[in-house]
């Protein structure tokens, strides 16, 4: 198990990353009531300006907000954020934020510190942060250009339960199988991205979800019409590796997510 926890072997969201360069993303659901959406809005433009800042001084690559739907109050989270780091060590034990204030300073320079902590501590008034993840991006398309995705961006996120000891059957259909069908799908203008996501943090029976999927397209018409033959070239090696990499996981839940604020 340690070393299924170790070996952390997401374009989603978006920056092209170096082939040497590794992509690792948290993803913080939130639950907001009908009656916060405004004020909810008004926290994320303000904290929009320090993650800005966060992205210029290197404490992180980007930062998005996804409005996810369907997104009823009976449908656990209506806002997704995703942070993006290119090391693994500054997302996991929060040196990332060390330098906050300073940041927020910045982005802020005619506020009175007094504002700016009420700003800051208000936050959570506003929204339930329900989950936080810490995952790593396994595998991703190529030939497309995530960094200049511009907001209205939608996304499909697919999320998936493994058991840890049949982590390497999944992979190995996701990304021998399916991989090359989206890559076909994004050469052929068809969808943005394709990637496959691992948590790292948490893990275990008692998640809710161990892996997704996640495909970026331009807007919801594309994301709607999209049409991919998991069939096409099908060998009876690809099919039994096709048959063993669904039954090793069950698709818990899918969202379509939109991209309403980003920081890069």
């Amino acid at each position: 198990m340690k070393k299924v926890v170790l070996f952390i072997a997401l374009t989603l969201f978006g920056l092209t990353i170096k082939a040497q360069e590794e992509l690792y993303l948290v993803f913080e659901f939130m639950k907001v009531d009908n009656e916060q959406m405004v004020a909810y809005d008004e926290t994320e433009t303000f904290w929009e300006k320090i993650q800005q800042q966060r992205v210029k001084s290197g404490d992180i690559i980007g930062w998005d907000l996804w409005s996810l739907q369907p997104g009823g109050e009976m449908q656990d989270f209506q806002y997704l954020t995703v942070s993006l780091y290119n090391d693994p060590v500054k997302m996991m034990d929060g040196s990332s934020w060390e330098n906050l204030w300073e940041r927020a300073k910045a982005a802020y320079p005619n506020m009175t510190e007094e504002d700016i902590t009420t700003k800051i501590n208000g936050s959570a008034k506003t929204r339930d942060l329900a989950v936080r993840i810490f995952a790593h991006e396994i595998a991703t398309t190529t030939g497309s250009s995530p960094n200049k995705m511009v907001l209205g961006t939608v996304a499909q996120i697919d999320m998936m339960k493994v058991a840890l000891e049949h982590y390497n059957t999944y992979e190995n259909a996701e990304e021998k199988v399916f991989q090359p069908l989206h890559q076909k799908a994004v050469d052929s203008g068809e969808k943005i991205s394709w990637g496959l996501i691992r948590f790292i943090n948490p893990i275990g029976s008692d998640t809710y979800a161990s892996h997704m999927t996640v495909s970026m397209f331009k807007d919801y018409k594309q994301a709607l019409n999209q049409n991919i033959n998991f069939n096409e070239g099908a060998t009876p090696a690809k099919t039994k590796l096709m048959q063993e990499g669904v039954a090793a996981r069950d698709m818990k839940y899918v969202y379509l997510a939109q991209l309403i604020k980003m920081a890069r």
